[in-house]
């Protein structure tokens, strides 16, 4: 099986929450349309005014990545909503449906939203982020068992949402259950049940217990009987007198049983088990019966009432819609499709995948499992194992934020609703305040602790990060209070979670990596691939698997030797059965790993021979891996574990052929190649012969976070034929399009004189002198040129008191030329401040009478190199907010000149295509009319036959296009596509070029 791209997780993820969905069940959880849908409509108090959403729209990128990076700007577009605004008229009848008296649609600016770049970053303020998928407790609801200081063992029940308050039911020593909501104080559950509907003490038994009816014989009255401690389901009356022997409900004791056989009773009817054969003698809910002060519906609602908010209920009403919108009201309580797949499925429920809110047999639900755990059936869960725990990606954790922005702007919305009551006057503008939404994805992106900046030292590190899985941040666990189980390695990690790469301090355990065939499923949940084994034969179907659905399968490790046929070779298979590891047949087993590597992550499969490795060192191997600089002269592993190639292309570091075809351009800037013949399916299109050149921009020397070089250089040469997929350029650390962290060295493990004692090495000074270590850093220094309370600071080569040779290297305007070898306290730019009106000394006075403003009082503020720093000059860029800077001239008739040529070169492309095409299409055919640009003189008469001759010496550019026609009707119109679509082409870069050039004048 193929590894899936190691992107996959980040680009994905973010793909879903900005793709359009029309069928509503298909949407993830977090797409844009479900986000806006959970917060519109917005209805004021009074309901004179709705603000519906329509729909929403992401615009395009103003800047690119490259000049994002370049500018210090955030690679974002604008997103805007189609909002509706209806005014009802207040005039009608009461009882009569409400009509709309005025509806506004308008499209509103809700502010720029970061996009993801296609290597599954963010570029926040020219730097690349990544933002790190969070591990957290799956919504839904989870059964724990803890122990009483006694020794008594007492279950617990915690339904836990995504949005909305958490409800605990906890067992105490005396068998009765209580409820919590948010942590308040607790109170019976079966007045919750009340509350619900269940009003009397019959319709509570009657959920969870049958009535059977039993005849009494003598045995029944002994100690120990089948109805001793079973409950009455009806009272029992004295026949002769009519007193109430014993109520509905009563516990049979032994007293009880004295009293019925007295009275001469032989039938009564008790509660026992749902389930067939299992005798009820739990307790639970009968003393919880007992414990409860209220006795009806109406009363439950009270008292849960007054425990909600403080103050008691002004009416049944108010107290059943205040219950009701605790757990019933989508607005204020989401278990999300997770929580509810969750729970249907822990609970064996058929309850709509759609509801994402409570229901009454939920809570019934989770009452019957408790009283069933009290009796020693059912389980209780693990909440380490990966089923209750799930993984929010990029594209979930940004919804989330943007969620909160709109409930801020809908609070806000709300406000200014019941403010402008005039509803001639009212406007959508008037109501939304867009900035709440883009301070809070702002804030996200800027300051989260999710929001990372990536770790950029080489591809691995890249991949590495963005592969990332982090159990803290907000609504995770925090490092101070996680203890050893959650950081510990489960079981259900295996092929989904890596046990090895996790980081050395804190948060060891915390933060863990996707393993390298792992992927993440629409509910947040982490599968992983098997073989289908079917009847003892190992198939080629792949099956991904979560964790949960994992448990009850047996799985054969991946190196099981099979015969060609796929039969397993050996009688006994050693298999993986939830947390343990027995031998069985081959007909037992259902599934095969698909790959050695599946447990562990990227970095620690590239480790070769990892299973020798002591585990505690595999850590650190992979963890330091990731801190290797990208060497000058790279050389690939002779020893390598097949993944490195894998690695250097899903990580973006080397360039792979789009489609195959010949090289027939390649310089240190760009690779051009040549598709070939163009398919039958393109030669409709009007200058098709245009697409089948692939150009490819090489990287030279970008810095990278780290202030590494990021650096791509051709592997292909002029005229050699390349296949799809074929990588033509190595990057950093890449050696042939194969990951290269260090160089392959000989090594000699011996003493030397002592110089390598403990830590200590030594090395050949010929790996110093040949550059074999050698490593290109690119640091960036920054020089601020402002307006000071003193004057403006100037960039100038005046600088007072400085040697004329210190300025050698400085150009006229006062800065570093690009190719200029500095080391440190070189000047790289110029830079004078004004000093503040200091009193001067007669030598000063003098200077000044005599020279005038030339000795005005300036201190030398320059840019100089940092003590310890040496290296060649690269790049200079000036970036100014005025336009007319005297300094930005230089640099902007340098990048308008390339701009110009760039666009000399494409026109003429498109040109030579045209012409092509026509000269084509004109062979052999009859000229109706063809005139010469801008005059009516014929080129070639009416009438007249092209032959091979004149379509040779004809210069298309001298003839007028528009009015090209010749006998062959089909043709004409296919001459006239041609031009237009060449025109249109032309057209379209000419604009991009202005475009680019008024970028070029902005600040």
């Amino acid at each position: 099986m193929p590894m899936p791209n190691l992107l996959d997780v980040q680009v994905r993820s973010f793909g879903k929450l900005i793709e359009e969905q029309t069928d509503p069940d298909k949407q993830w959880d977090f797409s844009l349309d479900r986000v806006f849908g959970e917060i519109f409509p917005i209805t004021d108090v009074n309901e004179n005014f709705t603000l519906e959403y329509v729909s929403s729209i992401l615009g395009e990128p103003k800047y690119s990545v490259e000049e994002c990076i370049e500018r210090d700007m955030t690679f974002a577009a604008p997103l805007k909503a189609v909002l509706r605004l209806v005014v009802w008229d207040e005039s009608g009848e009461e009882d009569e449906e409400r009509r709309p008296k005025d509806i506004i649609e308008k499209e509103v600016y809700l502010g720029d939203l970061p996009l993801i770049t296609e290597l599954g970053t963010f570029i926040i303020n020219g730097a690349e982020r990544v933002i790190v998928s969070q591990l957290h407790r799956s919504p839904g609801v989870v059964f724990e068992e803890n122990i009483h200081p006694n020794g008594s063992r007492l279950n617990s029940a915690r339904i836990i949402p995504f949005r909305g308050s958490w409800v605990e039911f906890t067992i105490d020593i005396n068998d009765i259950c209580y409820v919590h909501i948010d942590k308040k104080k607790k109170f019976p559950a079966t007045a919750l049940l009340r509350a619900f509907g269940y009003g009397t003490n019959r319709e509570l038994y009657e959920l969870f217990h049958d009535t059977r009816s039993v005849k009494l014989t003598e045995n029944h009255f002994k100690a120990g009987s089948e109805v001793e401690g079973a409950v009455l389901a009806e009272e029992l009356v004295d026949e002769d007198s009519g007193e109430i022997l014993l109520e509905a409900g009563t516990e049979l004791d032994l007293d009880a049983l004295g009293r019925i056989q007295r009275a001469g009773i032989d039938e009564v009817d008790v509660y026992t088990a749902r389930k067939e054969g299992q005798r009820s003698t739990s307790p639970i809910i009968p003393r919880t019966i007992a414990k409860d002060p209220t006795a009806s519906e109406e009363e439950a609602l009270y008292a849960i009432y007054s425990l909600l908010r403080p103050g008691d209920a002004p009416n049944v009403e108010t107290a059943r819609e205040a219950l009701e919108r605790v757990f019933f009201n989508p607005k204020r309580y989401d278990l999300g499709r997770v929580g509810r797949y969750k729970i249907n499925q822990r609970l064996g429920l058929d309850v709509p995948g759609g509801t994402t809110v409570l229901t009454r047999d939920d809570f019934v639900a989770i009452l019957a499992y408790l009283i069933e755990l009290s009796e020693g059936r059912g389980f209780t869960d693990d909440i380490d194992h990966l089923g209750n725990r799930r993984v929010r990606t990029v594209g979930e954790l940004i919804a989330n934020q943007l969620s909160v922005g709109l409930s801020r702007m809908a609070r806000l919305v709300r406000e200014r609703m019941s403010i402008n009551t005039d509803p001639e006057k009212i406007s959508i503008d008037d109501l939304v305040n867009a900035r709440t939404v883009s301070a809070v994805i702002q804030a996200f992106f800027g300051s989260s602790q999710l929001s990372q900046f990536m770790d950029q030292t080489n591809p691995l590190g890249e991949m590495t990060h963005k592969r990332r899985v982090s159990a803290l941040g907000p609504g995770g666990l925090s490092r101070e209070r996680a203890g050893f189980e959650v950081r510990d390695v489960h079981y259900s990690h295996y092929g989904r979670l890596c046990p090895v790469e996790t980081p050395e301090g804190p948060n060891i355990g915390l933060i863990s990596s996707l393993t390298t065939n792992a992927r993440v499923n629409e509910l947040g949940f982490v599968e992983t691939p098997y073989r289908k084994v079917s009847d003892g034969k190992v198939t080629d179907e792949i099956v991904w698997l979560s964790a949960n659905e994992e448990e009850e399968v047996r799985i054969a490790q991946a190196n099981a030797p099979l015969t060609d046929d796929g039969s397993f070779v050996n009688d006994l298979i050693l298999c993986r059965e939830r947390g343990d590891f027995p031998l069985l047949e081959p007909a037992d087993i259902d599934f095969m790993d698909v790959a050695t590597d599946q447990l562990v992550s990227v970095a620690a499969a590239m480790i070769p021979f990892l299973e020798h490795d002591d585990a505690n060192r595999a850590l650190m191997g992979s963890n330091m891996q990731r801190q290797a600089v990208p060497l000058l002269f790279t050389d690939a592993p002779v020893v390598g574990t097949g993944l490195e190639q894998k690695v250097a292309v899903d990580s973006g570091a080397v360039i792979t052929a789009r489609r195959g075809g010949e090289v027939v351009a390649v310089s240190a800037e760009e690779i051009v190649i040549d598709t070939g013949a163009v398919g039958a399916k393109d030669t409709d299109l009007p200058l098709a012969k245009l697409a089948q050149f692939d150009r490819y921009r090489l990287k030279k020397f970008w810095r990278t976070n780290q202030d590494t070089a990021i650096n791509q250089r051709p592997l292909v040469e002029l005229g050699q034929t390349v296949d799809s997929g074929e990588i033509i350029a190595d990057g950093p650390s890449t050696d042939h399009g194969e990951l290269a962290l260090g160089r392959n060295l000989t090594v000699a493990f011996m003493p030397w004189f002592g110089y390598n004692f403990e830590d200590a090495i030594v090395l050949s000074e010929r790996l110093v002198k040949d550059d074999v270590l050698t490593s290109v850093h690119i640091q960036e220094l920054e020089l601020h040129v402002r307006d000071t309370k003193r004057g403006m600071e100037e960039i100038t080569r005046e600088i007072p008191n400085v040697a004329e040779e210190a300025l050698v290297d400085l150009d006229e305007r006062g800065i570093m030329r690009i190719g200029a070898r500095v080391k440190s306290g070189d000047i790289l730019a110029g830079k004078i401040t004004p000093k503040g009106e200091t009193e001067l000394s007669p030598e000063e006075k003098l200077l000044t009478a005599i020279f005038g403003e030339k000795a005005k009082d300036v201190k030398d503020s320059s840019l100089r190199v940092p003590p310890g720093m040496e290296g060649d000059v690269i790049e200079v860029k000036v970036f100014s907010r005025r336009i007319d800077d005297p300094l930005l001239e230089k640099e902007h008739g340098a990048r308008i000149g390339d701009l110009r040529q760039w666009e000399r070169d494409e026109v003429q492309r498109i040109s030579e295509a045209r012409d092509e095409e026509i000269l084509e299409l004109l062979h052999l055919q009859t000229v109706a009319l063809m005139l010469r640009r801008g005059s009516v003189e014929p080129v070639f008469e009416e009438g007249h036959k092209l032959t091979k001759k004149d379509l040779s010496d004809l210069n298309l550019r001298k003839v007028d296009l528009s009015t090209l026609k010749v006998q062959n009707k089909e043709i004409s119109s296919r001459i006239r596509s041609v031009a237009d679509e060449a025109q249109m082409r032309i057209d379209r870069v000419r604009t991009r070029t202005e475009d680019q050039i008024d970028k070029v004048f902005q600040p």
